[in-house]
């Protein structure tokens, strides 16, 4: 059945392994895709969502490198919003509600259109290796299937434990069994290994729910969307809802408690920090009397809604009997109840900033299986795997992208320096340079990096080119351009700023607090200047951004070059840190451990201080 080598097999077709198995195929890898099961591609396991705070900027960097995961995003939307859009733009984060059966959907057929990528549905069971080298992919029928390369994206499926209440079963995700053989197999080859949990909430029936005592909570009046290509905005979009839970459901819901495996110690693993159970909520905000509860539609037509709020592995009987509690859901009908999935992971410091194992050469792992949690986070993993894999086939330099140039940067190097021992998910706070990786420049800071390597297309980087010819010709009319104060003066009235009694550059009355591009449209010579040469929102929304946010990116631009002076200073392979006798002893174990690549790396392992930092740049001669 495989007589041929591979390139690249993708074990895994999630989040992470569609990008991966896409990236690799794009760029000349021939690739197979082998999957469980492939009617589950790019199945959204918990909730019918894709982006969020911080998560949005990663979509819209996928999409920038040209990954598919905003195309994808924007074909199966059924609402769009721009979160914190109150807040300066390196909080703006895109979301979109989806279909989930159209996002699946979606993602198979770009897949069967895309050249080079084969497909496969059967279980792996272990690796082929030799040499410390991998080779291929054993099945559970004992094929043999030889690649190149190897990218795990294994999900939550690694010996999957399911949990409802006191009853465990094992599984990857409700339905379908759990993979096993490759842990064991890694962890004899000298693999660190560890277990994670993570939850999902019922799925009820909208007819059964009473929508007239909930807060409604509709999609942005003007949608936007996530890809820079030619996808269209929504013409039309599905409501979510708000409601909340009471005291009442709590007690409900602690009558339960002692059936928790949460409680009982069934579950001894860790789960999200930032998205915890519902029983995990009431027992640490005990003073609290209710939490939000979102109400989120499943598709365009199906009447299975997400209670988004609503995580939870209490038994069946407590999850109905508190649910049916919540204002609105006095006759709620289950589809499914919501359970907790313990699994195992590879703790990432074991990886290097490709996302290839240090153990095993050419073998990549991405995904959940690194400790993260999140669609957006497992899919610019795999996207990342899947483009490393594919260069260093052809000798060619890896793409590893910086903590200044994108989240993705940021998310793979808190893993590879720092570890996680909980589900790793990003945020905002966890970017020291955001004001640059802000989702509306994605394209103008990693299209060119993508098309250098052949991933992003022409047409891609010709859309990029004018973006950025458009955007810096609007900036350079308002630093050119004079307005008299009998046509500013209304403006900065209308806001409470202060009147001007000369004329000044544009640029200057544009950057005063509280003035916006709607008021500067309101000048007629900027409105005939955007008029004339057909500038769209995204052109304005890039220019307002860059002229009121002028001072912040210039200073965090001088920062992140302090950090390339940094990164320049490389460490010596296997550098042998113990003669280093001036080194903490906890910096000495952790850098063994981790083998940073370079200072600035070193510099952000957790228990390395300024002094040790001294001391290596002393003994390197810097």
């Amino acid at each position: 059945m495989f007589g041929e080598e591979y390139d690249v097999i993708v074990v895994g077709g999630g989040h992470a392994g569609a990008e991966a198995a896409a990236a690799a195929a794009n760029l000349g890898s021939k690739t197979l895709l082998v999957t469980m099961n492939l009617q589950n591609i790019g199945q959204m396991s918990c909730n019918p969502a894709m982006g969020g705070i911080a998560k949005g900027q990663i979509v819209r960097e996928i999409d920038a490198l040209g990954g598919y995961s905003g195309i994808v995003s924007d074909k199966s939307a059924i609402q769009f919003k721009m979160l914190n859009k109150s807040k300066g733009p390196a909080m703006w984060s895109p979301r979109t509600q989806n279909d989930r059966m159209r996002f699946a959907e979606e993602w198979r057929l770009m897949l069967e259109r895309t050249e080079n990528v084969d497909f496969y549905q059967e279980m792996v069971s272990g690796l082929l290796i030799e040499n410390n080298k991998v080779v291929g992919v054993k099945t559970s029928l004992g094929i043999n299937i030889k690649s190149k390369s190897v990218v795990l994206t294994n999900g939550t499926f690694l010996n999957g434990l399911i949990h409802i209440g006191e009853k465990q079963f094992g599984g990857g995700r409700a339905g379908e069994r759990a993979a096993t053989g490759i842990t064991e197999q890694l962890v004899e080859l000298g693999f660190e290994s560890g277990r994670m949990k993570t939850g999902t909430p019922p799925r009820v029936d909208g007819r059964s729910l009473d929508y007239s005592k909930m807060i409604v909570q509709p999609g942005d009046v003007i949608p936007e969307k996530f890809s820079y290509t030619k996808t269209k905005p929504l013409a039309h979009q599905r409501d979510c809802y708000m409601t909340h839970t009471s005291a009442m459901v709590h007690d409900l819901l602690r009558e339960g408690f002692d059936r928790s495996p949460m409680f009982n110690g069934r579950i001894k693993s860790l789960g999200p920090r930032y998205c915890p159970s519902i029983e995990d909520k009431i027992n640490r905000f005990a003073d609290k009397d209710s939490h939000q509860m979102f109400i989120e539609p499943e598709g365009w037509e199906t009447v299975e809604v997400y209670v988004n709020g609503f995580s939870t592995s209490l038994p069946e009987d407590v999850q109905f009997k508190a649910l049916r509690s919540v204002v609105g859901f006095e006759n709620v009908k289950f589809f499914r109840p919501g359970y907790a999935i313990e699994y195992d992971y590879f703790p990432p410091t074991q990886l290097k900033h490709t996302l290839e194992t240090k153990l095993v050469e050419n073998l990549y792992f991405a995904g959940q299986i690194n400790g993260t949690t999140g669609y957006e986070e497992a899919a610019s993993q795999g996207l990342m795997a899947g483009i490393n894999a594919h260069l260093k086939l052809q000798e060619k330099d890896a793409l590893i992208l910086k903590r200044d140039e994108a989240y993705i940067g940021v998310l793979i190097d808190d893993l590879i320096t720092k570890g996680t021992e909980e589900p790793y998910r990003m945020f905002t706070s966890r970017a020291e340079y955001r004001t640059l990786l802000r989702q509306d420049n994605a394209d103008l800071r990693l299209t060119p990096l993508s098309h250098s390597i052949g991933l992003a297309t022409d047409t891609r980087m010709k859309r990029m080119e004018e973006k950025l010819e458009q955007s810096e010709a609007l900036v350079n009319f308002f630093r050119e351009t004079s307005v008299l104060p009998k046509d500013i003066n209304p403006i900065f009235e209308s806001v409470d700023s202060s009147l001007v009694k000369q004329s000044d550059k544009m640029y200057k009355a544009f950057s005063r607090p509280n003035v916006t591009m709607d008021h500067m449209l309101q000048l007629e010579d900027v409105s005939n200047f955007v008029k004339e040469n057909n500038f769209d929102s995204e052109i304005l929304e890039q220019a307002e951004v860059q002229i009121k946010y002028s001072g912040y990116i210039a200073k965090e631009k001088v920062n992140a070059d302090k950090l390339h002076r940094l990164e320049a200073v490389k460490i010596p392979a296997n550098f042998d840190y113990s003669k280093l006798k001036s080194l903490s002893f906890e910096a000495r174990e952790k850098m063994t451990n981790i083998q940073p690549v370079t200072i600035s790396q070193a510099s952000r392992i957790s228990g390395v201080t300024p002094s040790d930092i001294s001391v290596l740049l002393v003994y390197l001669g810097r």
